[in-house]
């Protein structure tokens, strides 16, 4: 009985997670601008359409510029936290890396309101270096998770090696650390470029008037002729998204994927 519940539980929130996902493809491929059943005749010209919009183009161009700054950025940046958290005692060593976190425990627009508080009382107007710095805000806390579980599983004594052998401390990162934490670091590269690419909540209060492709798409959501190529946009992000956040685990590890999904 307890078995058959577990199972009757399981089913109903993967029906109720993955079945929107799965209408909104559905839909993409329908060729009435309504999002009601009947399905009517199959179609790819919202695909088609897709392609030959410039304001949507405009807003992949800008998406893809602030995802690649931010996921080489955060990388960084996380790489060099995890670094000093896993290989140096210092005092206020486990606050530090809990404050790496607190801006993942806050509401996103707690975050977006208070970033573009401060960006006004600082004189700097909005634009896509802002958006790009409140999104390294919150994917740098995801890189320092990624490349610290990478760290904890590598053996020091190859880092003690290197400097025994009178390697200074950036030649041992460069020729040893590194590549031993490779997998980690490309895993991080594709997981917060992903979280950057989708981010809205930010990209709505900190960007002017060059939106990111999700403000875009909300942006499109008042018309509705329009939504058929929101619908078929939306079905691109999602599978472009879970192929990235998929390679990610993999390259974590070999049993990553198997443990996420076991």
């Amino acid at each position: 009985m307890g078995r058959a519940l577990r199972l009757a539980y399981a089913a109903i929130y993967l029906v109720l997670l993955y079945g929107p996902i799965l209408l909104l493809v559905i839909f993409s491929f329908n060729s009435s601008v309504y999002v009601a059943f009947p399905l009517k005749t199959f179609t790819l010209q919202w695909y088609q359409q897709m392609t030959t919009s410039a304001g949507l183009l405009d807003a992949l161009a800008n998406s893809l510029k602030v995802a690649v700054f931010v996921s080489f950025a955060a990388t960084a940046t996380g790489t060099m936290a995890a670094l000093a958290v896993d290989r140096y005692r210092f005092r206020g060593r486990s606050a530090f890396g809990l404050m790496l976190f607190v801006p993942l425990s806050l509401p996103t627009v707690v975050v977006g309101v208070a970033m573009l508080s401060l960006f006004m009382l600082g004189g700097m107007g909005l634009s896509l270096a802002t958006v790009g710095l409140g999104h390294l805000v919150v994917c740098t806390p995801f890189a320092f998770a990624v490349v610290r579980s990478r760290l904890a599983g590598l053996n020091p004594d190859f880092e003690r090696a290197s400097a025994d052998l009178g390697e200074r401390p950036l030649a041992t990162f460069v020729r040893v650390t590194l590549p031993l934490i490779l997998p980690g670091v490309v895993s991080s590269l594709l997981l917060t470029f992903t979280i950057s690419f989708d981010e809205f909540i930010l990209s709505f209060f900190l960007s002017s008037n060059s939106p990111t492709l999700p403000v875009y798409m909300w942006s499109q959501m008042r018309f509705p002729d329009r939504l058929p190529m929101v619908l078929a946009l939306a079905s691109v992000i999602v599978i472009t998204s879970a192929v990235l956040i998929a390679a990610a685990l993999a390259l974590r590890g070999p049993d990553t994927l198997k443990e996420r999904f076991a």
